[in-house]
């Protein structure tokens, strides 16, 4: 049984909004009866962007989530709908009936992810479709999909092992956004933002000269990472996990070494890391 989804790799998403506003432009005004009611003008965001601001001033990072209907296989909105008006298909896509759905405004708040949107003027509950009109008349992919120039987006069917969405979560470690739910959703995610840690080393001895190449470790809660410092001294951990204690090691031929304790309460800038050179 096929399991159609979304893989959204987070870490080539450029907040471009191409996916947002090719959604919009298929649905505003027009009416898929019986996939989905025409989408209002003001509103709804079937496609949404989150922005997550990480670390700050001198080294911040911007990250961009994709937030569509997750499709989930323990869907809230189905359980409270009346009269089946939320409903999964045999692929696994999460539609709502326009017309079983009318005045059922508590649809929308079961939603633990709020991508469910109420129309006033129809009161009717309306979200993403996946795009299940255009797939059912033989198209490949939904139109957030064919909008994305970075490839942020890879649409397909899970239980496919031939798939370019099963081979990728098979390979790498796919996520959940906000597992804390307990829904199960089938859009599933690469490259979620978490904590990073950063630093610049500079050697005493060599004022105004930066710090390329020195070894730099991180330990701690199962991981041991290593890295080197970039032509500008800078080094990077990025995708650890919150509240999370490591050790940063920092080795340099001539120079004493040094170990850090580092937290990711927050993300974490070490800021000038100053060597000393062995006497």
């Amino acid at each position: 049984m096929a399991r159609l989804s979304l893989l959204i790799d987070v870490t080539k998403c450029s907040g471009c909004y191409n996916c947002f506003l090719a959604c919009r432009d298929e649905y505003y005004d027009n009416d898929y009866s019986p996939y989905s009611a025409a989408q209002p003008l003001d509103g709804q965001f079937w496609m949404q962007i989150k922005e997550v601001e990480r670390g700050g001033y001198p080294k911040p990072k911007v990250d961009y989530i994709p937030v569509p209907c997750m499709h989930c296989e323990q869907a809230p909105c189905i359980d409270v709908a009346a009269d089946g008006a939320v409903y999964r298909r045999e692929d696994g896509i999460v539609l709502i009936d326009p017309e079983k759905a009318k005045g059922q405004k508590a649809i929308v708040s079961a939603c633990p992810y709020r991508v469910i949107f109420w129309n006033e003027e129809s009161q009717l509950p309306q979200k993403c479709t996946l795009c299940a009109h255009r797939l059912d008349e033989g198209d490949k992919q939904p139109r957030c999909v064919e909008a994305c120039p970075t490839g942020a987006l890879v649409f397909g069917d899970l239980d496919d092992p031939d798939s370019e969405i099963a081979r990728l979560a098979a390979s790498r470690k796919t996520e959940t956004y906000h597992p804390e739910y307990e829904v199960s959703p089938l859009v599933k995610y690469l490259g979620l933002p978490k904590r990073f840690i950063v630093g610049e080393v500079v050697r005493r001895d060599v004022p105004g000269e930066c710090a390329e190449g020195v070894k730099v470790t991180l330990e701690g809660s199962g991981l041991k990472l290593e890295t080197r410092s970039d032509g500008y001294g800078d080094f990077e951990f990025d995708g650890l996990e919150k509240n999370t204690d490591f050790l940063v090691g920092i080795e340099c031929e001539g120079y004493a070494s040094m170990i850090i304790e580092v937290s990711t309460q927050t993300d974490v800038d070490l800021g000038e890391i100053i060597l000393e050179p062995l006497k």
